[in-house]
């Protein structure tokens, strides 16, 4: 049993010496709970899920919302495009389908009595609710990726809707979490056995799907059929922390916000007075599926804590985490 301990506190990274880094600079931006998933269009408007999942926690849940920040003003302001929904809304996980004549917002809801997929169309500075979908097997949704303006993938983090297995599978280190596609009618399980199916993404040829596997704390590349949908797995990459959510740059790099320390991610879950520690990892990807893994950013949790994406657009990059009370917007050198 300590030996069980020693590895399981051992993987968690909680041996882990934090040497905070970064070559640049970061400005606070505040007014956004919980921006746990950030994706940025290709004309640099970048659009923020936030939630105050403090507040749900403790039984006293706030509507949600998704916002705008546009990089491209001097002084970015954040645009609430989500002020009058009228249902529970309580994003996680989003995506965009950038079509010529519309852009398409998917975002995985967490309600209180159900997980939904909600799509959106965005117009002038507001997302327009025009589909629900929810299915039994939105057992534990976490991230989507769009295909198109009906289609996407989407991960399933745990394999039960119970807590206390939830809890089981993460410390046992269980493979119990999927990855679906929806035709636009129907989901399918595409992958099965992953541990903790976090973040996903898709390069933008379409033929590769990308899926972060927290608990596995490895990036795993799928090679995708672009008639059935089916994934075929390729490669896995090693990388040694606690991988959230996954973006793609301008040359098709990957942008990973990451859990250095997972139970100190735990511990902050229950406190913000418990820090946890933020990293952004840069993926880049050749042709033949070499890559090379660089740390851009380390903090220890006093800037931000607990951080869950990193986007980027030309020298700007933006750190959301799942819990704090704002992201860092921040001007790489």
């Amino acid at each position: 049993m300590s030996i069980f301990i020693v590895k399981t506190i051992y993987d968690a990274g909680e041996f882990k010496t934090i040497n905070a880094h970064f070559e640049g600079d970061c400005q606070s931006i505040f007014g956004v709970d919980g921006a746990e998933d950030i994706t940025i269009l290709s004309n640099g408007i970048a659009i923020i899920s936030s939630d105050n999942r403090w507040a749900t926690l403790a039984e006293r849940p706030i509507q949600g919302h998704i916002y705008a920040y546009n990089l491209n003003d001097e002084k970015p302001t954040l645009i609430n495009l989500t002020p009058n929904l009228n249902f529970d809304f309580h994003p996680h996980g989003i995506s965009v389908f950038e079509a010529p004549h519309q852009i398409y917002v998917y975002a995985v809801n967490h309600k209180q009595d159900a997980h939904t997929i909600e799509m959106f169309t965005y117009s002038e500075d507001s997302l327009v609710h025009y589909k629900t979908i929810s299915n039994e097997k939105l057992v534990s949704p976490n991230d989507l990726v769009a295909i198109n303006e009906n289609q996407f993938y989407v991960t399933n983090d745990h394999g039960s809707h119970s807590e206390f297995i939830k809890t089981v599978e993460d410390y046992l280190q269980l493979s119990s979490s999927n990855v679906l596609f929806y035709d636009g009618d129907n989901f399918t399980v595409v992958l099965d056995d992953v541990k903790y199916a976090n973040g996903i993404n898709i390069s933008p040829s379409k033929e590769i799907v990308y899926v972060a596997e927290s608990i596995g704390k490895r990036l795993s590349f799928y090679t995708r059929n672009s008639i059935s949908n089916a994934l075929t797995f390729s490669k896995s990459v090693n990388i040694n922390t606690g991988v959230d959510n996954i973006e793609l740059d301008e040359n098709g790099n990957l942008w990973i916000g990451s859990h250095p320390q997972m139970l100190a991610f735990t511990r902050h879950a229950k406190s913000k007075n418990n820090l946890s520690p933020s990293q952004v990892l840069r993926v880049s990807i050749d042709s033949l599926l070499n890559h090379k893994v660089d740390e851009i950013y380390l903090d220890s949790g006093e800037i931000l804590s607990g951080s869950s994406v990193s986007a980027v657009y030309n020298k700007h990059l933006l750190i959301g985490a799942v819990f704090a009370d704002h992201f860092e917007h921040c001007i790489l050198d």
